[in-house]
């Protein structure tokens, strides 16, 4: 890509009436130059078995190959036509709360070998059609895929096959290790193995939706096997992944492995959606950019963000354009939104595109306009910029599927509960809000932890003791870990350690508690941090030194007449590095001055700006650094410029410290020297 891509997904099929040549003119006077095709028209482009009609994909490529607008081409399997269910009504999922009906879209089984073969077939015959056509720049693997719960017979058997190459065939060894002697769960043979929709084993079920994760990252890749032989050279192979959903985009998604679904992807793609109006932070558009970015360490994109979107997402004037830029100071090279127009029925119909039903140039459309216009003139300025921060976040799906069975402020399963996202993006927002950037780590990369000065490990309650022995090396070596309540519990398997809570990160940490508690009442005192008012919150645990613990202090204490004896916050100097340990939930001021000691112990300066002014920085294409000043609120907001250098949306220049206003909903762009 030598320029930035800006556009949105384009439904032909989808039109009441004749607008092609009117929507591309609109999209050009937009400044638009890309398009998302083809992802849902399985049933149009096949309405009947072995019968293809591709007019719909080939003549909005072949018009927008003439406008120049590039267009990338989903395959179209993620919801499936009637005629395959009237003739294989076995291709719907059967999921643990029983067989799918048609309607839904992704309610089909991704294992199964007759879905399979006529989307291969489909696949094929749109790639041999469509995917050489000039235009063309890349294809887009499937839509947010998952498994969908698919847990019918065929996928047991694959488990059970699964846990047998896991375990080596040893069956004493599954038993011991998921602890199923538990109300007579033990499993004696293979052939008896049961229907893990009914378990009540944590491991068990933890471990079930580990190998739905892996169905879908082999189902992308199965995917890209089927379409790369087709491809040219210049094109690419992307997915769009999502998130958690909390009514908008909300932490790691726990149905996927996005780090694993990306090895399906030449350049790894993301749907990003937020609040607006009056709850637009940024923060979720910086979240959802900093993960992905982090997944190969490189830039990404947007396959899918809002327009107008729900009618409570339509942005303030100033926001989109807010909004669009703080995609790109992520890392994004492209910005598209779900969709152009907005659809006349069906149950997305309240999802706004660019533009309503009507089709009118609206004030939405206008903030395009300006967007476009902008990106045309500067916008070789923002692409591919890169990032090289000094603090990481270590995320878990293993953890975050523990904790769906045991949530923090409970003692089981609890979907109205407090789960890991909450507690991860709990201090992702507080980072955020002081301006400090974070890339993200896995448990399969966690060995690049030696490159940041600083990782935060939120809720690792279910980890291998490779991955504790890798942190506890880091620490050891000079790195500075901030690890909150709820770590260190279990090994992988969600089996609890049996020596010492929290395991190998006591010796890290310089604590052990075997006690803990929902905190009722409970007050913090500390003489470091302003904790007056503050209460414990979600969980508690009650901390106690290591025996024989050198260089251990005490951040803060409970307040509480029999739990005051204990330490809430530790830190501990373990070799040359640090351990910060929150043994419980905090409010959101203390953590944010818990955090802020923690990363200046670390040795990375705080920024001096705070939300809602928020610094974002790169390095450009040319070697430049960029520098974002993002105003997220309906106030202007003046403040000296972190960096001199060319303000790029106005054209002058700016020395460092400079006195800047910038107005509601707005930025300033610095290129430096």
């Amino acid at each position: 890509m030598d320029h930035l891509l800006y556009g949105a997904a384009y439904y032909d099929e989808y039109m009441p009436c004749e607008r092609l040549e009117e929507d591309i003119r609109l999209m050009k006077k937009a400044g638009m130059n890309v398009v998302r095709i083809g992802e849902s028209t399985w049933s149009t482009c096949e309405p009947q078995d072995g019968v293809f009609d591709f007019h719909h994909v080939t003549r909005v490529i072949e018009a927008m190959n003439r406008a120049g607008i590039s267009v990338i081409l989903g395959t179209p399997t993620y919801a499936v036509p009637t005629w395959l269910v009237r003739k294989y009504p076995d291709v719907l999922a059967v999921t643990h709360e029983g067989p799918k009906r048609y309607g839904w879209r992704q309610n089909m089984d991704i294992t199964s070998p007759v879905y399979r073969l006529y989307a291969e077939r489909v696949i094929r015959k749109m790639m041999g059609e469509c995917a050489g056509l000039p235009g063309v720049i890349g294809v887009q693997l499937d839509n947010e895929t998952k498994a969908y719960d698919t847990c019918g017979r065929n996928v047991q058997q694959a488990f059970v096959q699964y846990l047998k190459e896991e375990f080596h065939g040893d069956l004493d060894q599954l038993n011991a290790e998921f602890g199923l002697d538990y109300w007579s769960n033990r499993i004696n043979t293979w052939e008896d193995f049961p229907d893990v929709r009914g378990t009540i084993n944590a491991s068990l079920g933890a471990e079930f939706a580990k190998f739905q994760r892996k169905l879908a990252a082999d189902f992308l890749m199965w995917q890209r096997q089927i379409v790369e032989p087709y491809l040219r050279e210049d094109q690419f192979i992307t997915h769009n992944t999502d998130f958690s959903w909390k009514g908008y985009s909300y932490g790691l998604n726990g149905e996927v492995d996005v780090f694993e679904d990306a090895k399906a992807m030449t350049v790894v793609g993301t749907d990003i959606y937020h609040p607006s109006q009056n709850q637009l932070t940024g923060m979720e558009i910086a979240f959802g950019g900093d993960l992905t970015r982090s997944v190969k360490q490189d830039n990404y994109l947007v396959l899918e963000t809002e327009c107008q979107g729900f009618p409570n997402w339509l942005p303030f004037d100033g926001q989109l354009r807010l909004q669009a830029y703080s995609h790109l100071a992520g890392g994004a090279d492209m910005v598209e939104y779900w969709h152009w127009h907005t659809l006349h029925n069906a149950i997305e119909t309240y999802w706004k595109g660019v533009l309503s039903q009507d089709f009118k140039e609206n004030d939405t459309y206008r903030a395009c306009c300006r967007i476009g216009q902008e990106w045309k003139e500067i916008g070789s300025h923002l692409l591919h910029l890169k990032k090289k921060n000094r603090a990481a976040i270590l995320v878990s799906n293993t953890a975050l599927k523990a904790l769906d069975w045991f949530c923090v402020d409970g003692t089981g399963p609890n979907p109205n509960g407090v789960h890991y996202n909450d507690v991860m993006m709990a201090v992702y927002n507080q980072l955020y809000r002081m301006n400090v950037e974070c890339d993200f780590l896995f448990p399969q990369n966690a060995e690049r932890m030696e490159e940041y000065d600083f990782v935060v490990i939120p809720a690792l309650y279910a980890a291998s003791e490779e991955l504790l022995e890798t942190i506890a090396k880091y620490v050891e070596q000079g790195g500075h870990i901030f690890v909150t309540f709820k770590s260190g519990f279990a090994d992988e398997h969600v089996k609890v350690w049996h020596d010492e809570t929290p395991h190998t990160l006591a010796r890290v940490t310089g604590v052990r508690y075997s006690h803990f508690t929902f905190p009722d009442e409970v007050g913090l005192q500390s003489s470091r941090f302003c904790a007056e008012g503050a209460k414990a919150c979600w969980f508690m645990e009650l901390l106690q030194p290591e025996e024989g613990t050198e260089g251990l202090e005490v951040l803060a204490r409970y307040d509480h007449p029999d739990w005051g004896k204990y330490a809430a916050v530790t830190r501990h100097a373990y070799g040359r590095g640090t351990a910060t340990y929150l043994g419980c939930g905090v409010p959101e001021k203390l953590l944010a001055e818990i955090l802020e000691d923690t990363v200046k112990e670390a040795g990375i300066p705080m920024p001096a700006l705070r939300f809602p002014l928020i610094v974002r920085r790169g390095v450009n294409q040319e070697g430049r650094e960029i520098t974002y000043l993002l105003n997220y609120s309906g106030s202007p907001q003046t403040a000296a410029a972190p960096s001199g250098g060319q303000e790029l949306l106005s054209g002058r220049q700016v020395e460092a410290g400079e006195m800047l206003t910038i107005p509601a909903w707005d930025l300033a762009i610095v290129e430096g020297a």
